[in-house]
């Protein structure tokens, strides 16, 4: 079990609702929503420890888990004590979006598959107020894998919207009048609690005075100890018109020494507490033994984890008790929460220091904290914290210090929500006064909106902007925010933004200039960023063609991030892109899934839509069955439009469907590629003609995949005319520039008519030709994958694709820039879609199907 609570000594079994409860296991989800004090955690804690052959995993949720950073990393330091693969899914710990994102929901799915028995606790969810996390939960209890269970427990409804899962599943709902107690349960308790034998007329006392509510009946038996007369306290109880809560709280505490009284009223200022924190903030001698004491006299105190080190208050005595203590120390609250914010510090725990002074309002010593993050905080996807904690902070005291709205915008733009970010940034511009230092940071991150914003005039404009003021402000030293705001970091991000502006323009010329120029600049030499800049770059020459030059780069990037431990952050997304687009282009489709899906949760984690563009563009040119449908939000960028175009009227051609051909401008693009080629299948040739003719190519070297597809059709055209010599000298010429940079998609991007020129020329064909006719063929094949009860995922067949080598999983976790745990996870998928005990069985499953 992972981090269940222990049940309390006074809890009573009930054997009833735990078989409830395992009746909804074939369920994905059960419910348990009741007010607070209900005794739902202590239920599902008595189920875990009765469960022996189950796994639970728990999430106890607190406010802080509004941000989805924090919880995701929650979530998967719980799973990775289950599954070390989990830890490979950290580049969704720099959410954007507000919410986990279906990339992580995705591969949640797939990790929970291996590890059928598992049931998933997720304790207090009333407690979070983000509803894109919610969303999130409902989506994954939707997908989730037959073996694996859901609980929510919340003190409410309003938030689960569960009307369309009642319909969906047979629900099981526990509420408060199923977790009530009885009269022989709550005179177990009171017995329990008290050490002696209730009477009858006490038990019923309590009863009707509490209803079976199981936070009353225990703060009936605790109160119950110090009466001499219980009877007649019960009586009292009776007849009193106030809370039961209220009342019997204050009958709690005001049966405790007022030092011990004082003591728990200043505790409550605290959300969690250790041995440690208490010892220094309160000067408690020995804390370990007050949480001992205060659990053997059931004081509400419930523990956090597993290894009696954490502890809280449950949350309905906590704010019974912080409400006094606001009321009897006024100043008291803030006073602890600084000090504890002091000794977090002390620890190296920044971010539970910064957390307790938002809680006291001390924004400017908040502020300062997060100021002082140092570049850690990007590497390791924390700005989405840091902009979730600005944004409490007051918007009057965050602008009356500029620089922590400069970094505000800044950490804003990394985490997702570029819009806002921009918004910020502009409206600090706008300030009359403001420093040059921050106007020239300002303006930097404004450019760097390209990878976020649709409108790429824009992102060039801004770009220019920035390197405009930076020349003319040669002597400006901007403050130094998370390490990234020096000058030559913030050159470098100027034109790196101006570079991918180019080529989302589809200026490839212009593009390599500036990105030559940026790899060049001494900004380049930080880590983060030179993965970042070798990406693009080998997403640029794989979309010109240059395939040996993408791979080489790409590799680099990769390689440079797996040195720096940077494979898990969002910077190597460009690089897993290339390899993918350098794979389609070869001509080898399926082996593009694993660098498409690892580029894709990179762009994802941080809704760079740019790249989730370029993503599902790569998805629709492999023909990916396994991945989702559905278009990133926001347009595309210019370069994605039009492959995306193209490929759609070239599926209708090659299904034999040729509608109007589309006029294209005047330049060479794939969707004038795809014009031509619709004019010559239905024979329109002086139609073909005239667009060759004003597309006015000219071959270059640093565009040969243009050339190639220039090539392809000139013989296309030649061959339809009847000049059968003047086909084959061109077709020859294009297959020996194609060969050179192994360009096998252009050929069968052009249909059967090219595919039997190739297979008609009078000469031996070469290795290659043989390659681009198997490949044209191969898309006839239909595997036998029908058979299996559940298909195989893109990233599956990949990896299927490498079983009869005699690679390692080591090495081909080195071959896919992943962790072994992840090959791990996929082969013990693989095996049991096959059902295949091991590689051998696995490989000759596979070639019986036809998927080898």
């Amino acid at each position: 079990m992972n981090a269940v609570p222990s049940t309390p000594a006074h809890a009573v079994d009930r054997p009833q609702l735990r078989g409830r409860l395992d009746a909804a296991l074939d369920a994905p989800l059960s419910l348990l929503v009741a007010p607070a004090g209900s005794g739902k955690t202590v239920l599902l804690s008595q189920w875990a420890a009765s469960r022996d052959d189950l796994r639970f995993l728990w999430l106890d949720m607190e406010r802080a888990d509004d941000d989805p950073s924090r919880f995701a990393g929650k979530l998967l330091g719980r799973l990775a004590a289950l599954d070390p693969a989990a830890i490979e899914l950290r580049p969704l710990l720099a959410i954007g979006g507000g919410g986990l994102g279906e990339p992580m929901l995705q591969s949640l799915s797939v990790l929970l598959a291996g590890h059928p028995g598992l049931v998933l606790v997720f304790d207090d969810l009333h407690t979070l107020t983000n509803h894109a996390i919610i969303d999130d939960l409902w989506w994954l209890a939707d997908h989730l894998p037959p073996g694996a269970h859901m609980v929510f427990s919340s003190r409410g409804d309003r938030r689960l919207a569960l009307s369309r899962h009642r319909l969906r599943y047979s629900l099981l709902e526990l509420r408060q009048a199923e977790l009530a107690f009885d009269d022989d349960v709550a005179a177990e308790v009171l017995r329990r609690i008290t050490g002696v034998a209730t009477t009858p007329a006490t038990v019923t006392s309590v009863m009707d005075t509490t209803e079976g509510w199981a936070a009353g009946v225990q703060l009936s038996a605790i109160s119950l100890r110090h009466q001499d007369d219980p009877e007649l306290f019960t009586r009292r109880l009776a007849g009193t018109d106030r809370l039961i809560s209220d009342y019997l709280s204050e009958e709690v505490l005001g049966a405790l020494p007022e030092e011990r009284r004082d003591l728990m009223l200043r505790l409550s200022a605290l959300d969690r507490m250790s041995p440690g924190l208490v010892e220094s903030v309160l000067g408690v001698p020995d804390a370990q033994s007050l949480f001992d004491e205060l659990e053997r006299d059931s004081m509400f105190l419930v523990e956090i984890g597993t290894h009696h080190e954490w502890f809280r208050f449950h949350h309905l005595f906590r704010d019974l008790l912080r409400y006094r203590l606001r009321a009897r120390f006024p100043g008291d609250e803030v006073r602890i929460l600084t000090a504890a914010a002091d000794w977090f510090v002390q620890q190296g725990d920044v971010p539970s220091a910064i957390e307790c002074l938002l809680h006291a309002r001390s924004w400017d010593r908040a502020m300062d904290l997060i100021l002082s993050r140092g570049r850690e905080a990007f590497e390791r996807g924390e700005v989405a914290s840091m902009a979730q904690w600005l944004s409490a902070i007051p918007e009057t005291e965050r602008t009356a210090r500029p620089v922590a709205d400069v970094l505000y915008g800044m950490v804003l733009g990394m985490s997702g929500r570029a819009a806002h970010s921009e918004d910020v940034l502009r409206r600090l511009i706008a300030r009359p006064g403001l420093q040059p230092g921050l106007a020239l940071i300002a303006h930097t991150y404004i450019a760097a909106r390209v990878q976020f914003r649709p409108q790429v005039k824009v992102s060039i404009e801004a770009a220019r902007e920035s390197l405009k003021m930076l020349r003319a402000h040669p002597d400006v030293i901007p403050p130094d925010l998370i390490g990234l705001t020096d000058r030559a970091l913030l050159e470098t991000l100027t034109l790196g933004s101006l570079g991918r502006a180019h080529l989302f323009a589809g200026d490839f010329t212009e593009a390599r200039r500036v990105l030559q120029l940026t790899l060049e600049s001494p900004g380049a030499q930080y880590s983060a960023y030179r993965v970042h800049l070798l990406g693009t770059q080998a997403l640029l020459e794989a979309w010109s063609g240059r395939l040996a030059i993408a791979q080489r780069l790409a590799d680099e990037a990769l390689q440079l991030a797996r040195d720096v431990g940077l494979l898990a952050h969002p910077a190597p997304a460009d690089a897993y892109l290339a390899c993918s687009l350098v794979a389609i282009h070869r001509g080898h489709a399926q082996s593009a899934s694993f660098a498409r899906h690892e580029g894709a949760v990179r762009a994802a984690s941080n809704q760079r839509t740019q790249l989730m563009w370029v993503a599902h563009l790569h998805r629709v040119l492999a023909a990916d069955p396994a991945s989702p449908e559905d278009e990133p939000f926001k347009a595309a960028p210019p370069i994605v439009r039009d492959a995306l175009d193209a490929a759609f009227h070239r599926a209708q051609r090659l299904a034999g469907t040729v509608g109007t051909i589309p006029p294209v401008k005047r330049g060479w693009s794939a969707m004038l590629v795809e014009s031509v080629a619709g004019a010559l299948t239905v024979r329109r040739l002086d139609q073909a003609h005239a667009m060759l003719d004003a597309a006015a190519f000219a071959p270059r070297d640093d565009r040969p995949l243009a050339s190639v597809e220039h090539g392809v059709l000139t013989a296309w055209l030649a061959h339809a005319e009847g000049r059968a010599a003047e086909a084959r000298r061109h077709l020859m010429e294009a297959l020996e520039l194609a060969a050179e940079h192994g360009i096998v998609s252009v050929f069968v991007c052009a249909g059967p008519e090219v595919i039997k020129l190739i297979e008609s020329l009078p000469v031996q064909p070469t290795r290659f030709q043989a390659e681009i006719v198997e490949c044209a063929h191969q898309t006839l094949r239909a595997p036998l994958e029908g058979h299996l009860g559940e298909p195989l995922t893109d990233r599956e067949r990949e990896l299927l694709a490498y079983l009869p080598t005699r690679l390692t999983n080591a090495e081909l976790a080195a071959r896919f820039f992943v962790s072994v745990n992840t090959i791990k996870t996929h082969m013990a998928h693989i095996y049991r879609k096959l059902d295949a005990p091991n590689r051998s069985a696995a490989v000759a499953r596979a070639t019986e199907l036809r998927l080898l």
